[in-house]
């Protein structure tokens, strides 16, 4: 089962996606993870953005490409995995697609949590407040302004993906204002769905 979680910030795609990886035995998959492993063992894409990063440059989406690529073939990602942060735009989407279609495997699905970013908001201030109540410190990016501009980004750069994967007929939207559990559920069910019809 390949799968691509989309949603803002805060919408839970982590906590969802840890629930995926127990229940169905496949990896997530960071972009950030990957690229720290690809650069630590020295693989040739890693070499390549090991040497970016030095010079204090952006990575490419060829590199990061490159990258997923060499991790999908990995012994624990040949059931399925979860892609988680990537892509992030149209043109990310569109190198993802024909990577995939060389290797001949395809996406199964694009699942989408539908937040009100407003109560997002809210619940990131409510986060922090928790937070320094108990004396610990506040992540950086859970201030409501840092989170507000976050938020802005992905409207700008993420958010068309949406469209972009209702054209493909693989995106399917699930409400991520319910609470944690009842947002698995409607997960799994539409998950087991997708293995079923897969199957038969």
């Amino acid at each position: 089962m390949r799968i691509i979680l989309l949603g803002p910030p805060g919408a839970g795609k982590g906590t969802q996606s840890e629930r995926i990886v127990a229940r169905y035995g496949i990896p997530q998959l960071s972009t950030g993870d990957m690229l720290r492993a690809a650069v630590s063992a020295g693989t040739p894409v890693g070499l390549q953005a090991k040497s970016v990063m030095e010079a204090g440059g952006l990575v490419s989406d060829a590199i990061v490409v490159g990258i997923v690529a060499d991790r999908i073939e990995e012994a624990d990602a040949k059931r399925g995995f979860i892609l988680d942060g990537f892509p992030r735009t149209v043109e990310q989407a569109r190198a993802l697609d024909a990577m995939l279609s060389e290797k001949g495997i395809a996406l199964d699905t694009v699942i989408e949590f539908a937040v009100d970013e407003n109560a997002l908001v809210g619940r990131i201030a409510r986060r922090a407040e928790e937070t320094a109540a108990r004396g610990q410190p506040v992540r950086k990016d859970d201030t409501p302004e840092v989170f507000k501009t976050r938020l802005d980004a992905y409207r700008k750069q993420t958010a068309p993906l949406s469209d972009y994967y209702a054209g493909t007929g693989l995106l399917q939207t699930i409400d991520g204002m319910k609470a944690v559990d009842a947002v698995t559920e409607d997960l799994v069910a539409s998950l087991d769905r997708l293995s079923a019809a897969a199957a038969s």
